[in-house]
């Protein structure tokens, strides 16, 4: 992402997002953003995932610069290159555990046969700590459980970026912990990016860059250990 602005018409008058945004992230970093709500963080992760488009600037993710991408391009770019974890896990209640994640998988490689693609969303459950729960709806599972579950499902097409809009948000502290551990080794292993919205200090302190967005300007702020 280089020299990006991201402006709305509001009103007639220009509304300024995000000005001059730069950010690089390597396969298998993990990168926290930090900063005040409506700062413009989550317009960035939206940029990053094509779901919106930059006034001005390059937004590239493995490669490919979403600018010159059509709606459909985007659309097969998300399948093939994303994995997104909300912190509302919003999984499709009338599924299964192993059904949600083998959906994913369906969806970003068609062309697996039903047994590869089973098979695969057992094998994400089981790296998750999930294998006891594959036939569990989300309303059988715990918060924690069910964001485990979501991130096996953003995990198992072993995308190239992975975003993480307050993934601990809505889990108790020692919960949110366990889940971020997953996250973590998982991208590791896998050697997928790793772009991280917190309020968090204590999780934005793992991350192996911590950068502060304040009205819409992105700044390096810490760099650390991988933890």
């Amino acid at each position: 992402m280089t020299g990006v602005n991201y402006t709305l018409d509001v009103a007639g008058r220009p509304l300024h997002i995000l000005r001059n945004v730069g950010l690089s992230v390597q396969p298998a970093e993990v990168v926290a953003i930090v900063g005040p709500s409506g700062s413009g963080k989550t317009s960035l992760l939206m940029l990053l995932a094509g779901l919106e488009r930059a006034s001005s600037g390059r937004v590239l993710v493995d490669g490919q610069d979403l600018t010159t991408l059509s709606d459909d391009e985007l659309t097969l770019f998300r399948r093939r290159t994303l994995g997104i974890v909300f912190q509302s896990f919003h999984l499709i209640p009338s599924l299964t555990a192993l059904d949600n994640v083998g959906l994913a998988l369906e969806i970003a490689q068609p062309e697996l046969p039903l047994a590869s693609t089973r098979a695969a969303a057992t094998e994400a459950l089981a790296a998750v700590g999930l294998a006891d729960r594959l036939h569990h709806r989300p309303a059988a599972l715990s918060g924690g459980e069910q964001q485990r579950v979501g991130l096996a499902r953003a995990m198992i097409a072993k995308p190239r970026l992975l975003l993480a809009d307050e993934p601990t948000g809505n889990l108790d502290q020692k919960t949110g912990a366990r889940v971020i551990e997953l996250m973590f080794d998982l991208a590791r292993r896998q050697h997928t990016a790793v772009v991280l919205i917190t309020h968090d200090p204590g999780l934005a302190a793992r991350a192996d860059r911590v950068f502060t967005m304040t009205l819409g300007e992105l700044t390096e702020t810490t760099s650390t250990g991988r933890g």
